[in-house]
């Protein structure tokens, strides 16, 4: 069973329903219907009658579903991998997850940056976290190249005006959370997802990124999860993120 729930746009007749949950064919499908073998919801159900989402199917008591238990993993990318599925680009995530199916990313993270991305074949999760109305945290730990100082960090928190290659302009990022971590590291907190922005809003100090790591996207944790690795997110990781998206 799926734990992250989302909005179904679609109804099926209910012999198609029966037939692509692999219990039998159509015809075969129709016939168990005429005899009363099949309920929704525990009612006994019609021919052409049409099943919606969230409704519970039973053919002879057993209840049958067509939705395959999705994938959802996070990973601890190490720096040179690069976060896409193209076979022809050397280092692809794909090729190095390795998974049995086919899963995505859920966004991006730089060729040169590490730590945690989250890959799934649930497109519908990608799109809410991505979604930039939604402004979900996603928090990285950050070593520059020299000292940071009071005016490096108050100016990060109140937004620093960087280049966006995608929007082919000037903007100034959003405000944020920035806590010193030593003389060198700092840990930011982002709900903003430009493209390289760290690296863009540290340059506007004259700084430059020595390493980049990403520790969090919402309330998904890297904790310590080794490099290279990835699990399964847990049962308590998913009802609390399914709690995030379904706000």
């Amino acid at each position: 069973m799926n734990i992250i729930k989302h909005e179904k746009r679609e109804e099926i007749r209910l012999n198609k329903y029966i037939s692509d949950s692999g219990y039998s064919s159509r015809r075969e499908a129709d016939r168990l219907i005429e005899k009363g073998l099949v309920t929704i919801d525990d009612k006994v159900a019609l021919v052409g009658t049409k099943v919606l989402p969230g409704q519970v199917v039973k053919v002879e008591g057993n209840i049958i579903s067509l939705v395959e238990a999705k994938t959802y993993i996070a990973l601890n990318k190490p720096r040179g991998i690069t976060t896409t599925n193209d076979l022809e680009i050397k280092g692809n995530i794909r090729e190095f997850v390795n998974y049995h199916k086919l899963i995505f990313s859920v966004g991006r993270l730089d060729k040169d940056s590490s730590g945690l991305i989250l890959l799934t074949d649930d497109g519908d999760i990608v799109n809410k976290i991505l979604r930039k109305e939604y402004g979900h945290d996603k928090e990285y730990v950050v070593t520059v190249n020299k000292d940071i100082t009071k005016a490096f960090i108050n100016n990060l928190k109140n937004g620093v005006k960087i280049y966006n290659p995608v929007a082919k302009k000037y903007q100034v990022t959003n405000k944020c959370e920035v806590i010193k971590v030593n003389n060198k590291t700092f840990r930011i907190i982002l709900k903003q997802g430009l493209n390289r922005q760290i690296r863009r809003m540290v340059r506007t100090q004259g700084y430059t990124v020595d390493t980049l790591t990403r520790v969090r996207v919402m309330n998904i944790k890297l904790g310590s999860l080794k490099e290279g690795k990835w699990r399964y997110l847990t049962k308590e990781e998913l009802k609390e993120l399914n709690q995030l998206i379904n706000k």
